[in-house]
Formats: structure tokens, C-alpha cells, sequence
């Protein structure tokens, strides 16, 4: 082994959960400071308290911790058990049934449904529990999955209700991060390689046929591929964005500087957050950004890998779900950003202003914390094969 690898390895690194903590922590910290500069015009245009969205975020952050704690503080055995994961389908199948006949259109798409004063993005939860129907199912028919993919075929019955319903609002973005997930969860547990090419295929075809059908879908792909072409229609989002990063070059304007979040950049504290990072801190900044996003998913990807080696099953796959889950929302909502994939509405995880999404990321970390937490003696006790 070379020598400047057994120098690397005999550091003494921090562990995998401080290093999601410091890095979620900070994370949050910036979130905070960023949604107040780029709230601040838009809630003034809407007549709203300056401060409204960042002691909204302030108190989701401080929800999410809740329900993070009372995650923890459950028992892993509630997780594994098909009942309680059936009954968790159920109740998602619920809210997007409800979110599909209450919701009030917005920007097109019914996505929200208003309960006690909360709005409540149904989508979001779908994304954490179908983790956990695809964890439980490749565990429990691991023969059939390891045979041929298409021996999970039971999992459309799973499936198929969400993605409908999700198709339905549309969210066809929270629709590709499920079934991505899905099909990574399938290829780590073991699922053959043969089966990949068409099925990849398959979900290609399916995409393509999903645009071709909706106009609005194409005008995002055409805005993609030349984001200046008609910059006071299609392109309008994605061709102000790029002059956030532009103007915003390597150090940025300053905080609080930005220009697009005067009303250019519509909502810039929600999905395009980053853009106005890039501008007020630059490359630095959004660096930095990016850098605590990965931090945070390698951590829990380390966590995941030494959850496998114990042969805790089901909770190594849920941890790795949740990672890709979180890693496909940054790369997706940054590419997005930056006019490398077309614009979808996603937030970016732990950084956007969102409270659904925060509270179900901030519940997953909850999750993973408790995994890490004992994991050593369930492996110590033999009852591995249990989990």
C-alpha cells in the first residue's frame, strides 16, 4: 500500500455521524441566511412581514427536530414489520387521494393539501415510505430478485397507485426520484445486471412518451437545450438563473446584494435558492453548499455500507434509499440551477424553503441517526438476520 494512503487512513478522522451532523448543522445555518436575503423582496411584494419565510423555516427547522427525535426514540423493529410499512403505504395513498380531489391548483399542479393551517405536500412523504416498501420487499422476496428483475414484479402493486397519483398532480419530479430510488434499492440488493438494459429502456420510452404528451414538459426541454431563446416566456426561470451565476462569478456581489431576487427570479427562496447563492457568494459559496450535500450523503452512505456488513438487511437498504433519495434532489434541483438538466420542481434538501420536504428529510436523518446508534448491538446480540 503506498505510503501516502496509510498516512490518509491513519488520520483520525471524524465518524460518520459527526460528520453528518456538523454538515447538516451547518447547512441549516446557511439556509437560514440565505432564505432571509432572497425572501425578503417577495414577501415585501406580497405584503408580508420582511421576516415571514425565515422564521417560518426557524420553526420548520425546529419541527423537523421534533419529529427527527421521534423517530429516533422509536424502536427498528416498528420499521421492519410489513403491517406497520403496509399501513404507512395506506396512509400516503390516503393524502394523495385527498391531495388529488382537495388541493387547490397552484402554478398548474395540485400538489399541496391544507391541513390545519399547514400546507402539507403529500409527494414528500411518498418518497420516504415507498423506501421502505422497496427495502422490505427486495428482503423479504430476496430469491425472486436475486433471480430475475422481474420476479419483483409484485412491487407494481405497490407502485403503480403512487405513480399514478403523483402523474396526476403532476409531479412528474418527485415521480423520477421514487422510481430511480426504486431501481437502485433493486440493484444493490442484487437484482442481475441483464435485466437493466430494458428496463432502463423501458422507464426511457415511458419519460419520453410522459413529455410528448404535455406541453409544458417540452417547453422545459426545449428551454434546457437554449435557455435565451425566449427569455420572457420558457426560458424565463432558467435564463435568469444563469445571469445569477454569471453575475455572481467566483466571491459574488455580497449578501444581500443580489439583483435577480428583486422580482426577476420568481420565489428565488424556494426552488432556485442556489442561483441566488451563486450571485450574492459566488462559486465559493455554492461550493460550500454543495460540498455539505455531499458530505451529508456520503455519511450516510458510510453508514449504510457498515449496516451491510452486519447483514442488518433492511435497514442498510431504507439508509441507501434515503441517501439516493436526498443525493438525486441535489443533483437534480443543481442542475436544474445551473441549465444543466431541464427545470423540475424540487427542492434542494436541508437548503430550500419548504416544510414538507424539510420535515421529511429532517425525519429520514432522524432514522439513520438511530440506525448508527444500534446497529453495533444488534450485531452483537445475533439478531442481524431480524433487520
Amino acid at each position: 500500500m503506498p505510503q501516502y494512503v496509510q498516512k490518509l487512513l491513519s488520520l483520525n478522522l471524524p465518524s460518520a455521524r459527526t460528520t453528518l451532523l456538523v454538515s447538516l448543522g451547518l447547512l441549516l445555518t446557511l439556509s437560514l441566511l440565505m432564505i432571509a436575503s432572497a425572501s425578503i423582496p417577495f414577501a415585501l411584494a406580497k405584503d408580508l412581514y420582511p421576516m415571514r419565510f425565515f422564521w417560518s423555516q426557524l420553526l420548520y427547522i425546529g419541527l423537523g427536530v421534533v419529529a427527527a427525535y421521534m423517530v429516533y426514540k422509536l424502536p427498528l423493529r416498528i420499521y421492519c414489520k410489513f403491517s406497520n410499512v403496509l399501513a404507512l403505504w395506506l396512509g400516503v395513498v390516503a393524502l394523495l387521494v385527498l391531495t388529488a380531489i382537495f388541493a387547490v391548483p397552484i402554478n398548474g399542479s395540485k400538489r399541496w393539501l391544507n391541513i390545519a393551517g399547514f400546507s402539507l405536500q403529500s409527494a414528500e412523504l411518498a418518497k420516504m415510505v415507498m423506501v421502505m416498501v422497496a427495502a422490505e420487499y427486495v428482503v423479504r422476496r430476496s430469491a425472486d430478485m436475486r433471480g430475475s428483475l422481474w420476479g419483483g414484479w409484485r412491487l407494481l402493486l405497490w407502485y403503480l397507485p403512487i405513480v399514478i397519483l403523483l402523474a396526476l398532480q403532476p409531479d412528474f419530479g418527485s415521480t423520477a426520484v421514487i422510481v430511480a430510488t426504486l431501481l437502485v434499492i433493486a440493484f444493490i440488493s442484487g437484482a442481475p445486471l441483464r435485466d437493466y438494459a430494458f428496463i432502463t429502456t423501458v422507464v426511457g420510452v415511458t419519460m419520453a412518451v410522459g413529455m410528448a404528451f404535455a406541453d409544458y414538459r417540452r417547453e422545459r426541454l426545449m428551454s434546457f437545450w437554449d435557455p435565451f431563446d425566449d427569455i420572457q416566456d420558457t426560458d424565463y426561470q432558467l435564463s435568469r438563473s444563469l445571469i445569477a451565476f454569471g453575475r455572481g462569478e467566483f466571491s459574488g456581489v455580497g449578501y444581500g446584494d443580489s439583483v435577480q431576487k428583486l422580482s426577476h427570479l420568481p420565489e428565488a427562496h424556494t426552488d432556485f435558492i442556489l442561483a441566488i447563492t451563486g450571485e450574492e457568494l459566488g462559486f465559493i459559496g455554492v461550493s460550500f453548499v454543495l460540498l455539505l450535500g455531499a458530505l451529508i450523503v456520503a455519511a450516510i452512505m458510510h453508514i449504510s455500507y457498515v449496516t451491510l456488513k452486519r447483514r442488518q438487511l433492511r435497514l442498510s437498504y431504507m439508509v441507501f434509499g434515503f441517501a439516493t433519495v436526498i443525493f438525486g434532489q441535489i443533483f437534480i434541483n443543481a442542475g436544474m440551477n445551473m441549465g444543466i438538466l431541464p427545470t423540475k420542481g424540487l427542492t434542494l434538501p436541508f437548503y430550500s424553503f419548504g416544510g414538507s420536504a424539510l420535515l421529511v428529510n429532517m425525519m429520514m436523518i432522524g432514522f439513520i441517526l438511530k440506525v448508527d446508534k444500534e446497529s453495533e448491538g444488534i450485531d452483537r446480540m445475533g439478531l442481524s438476520r431480524n433487520f
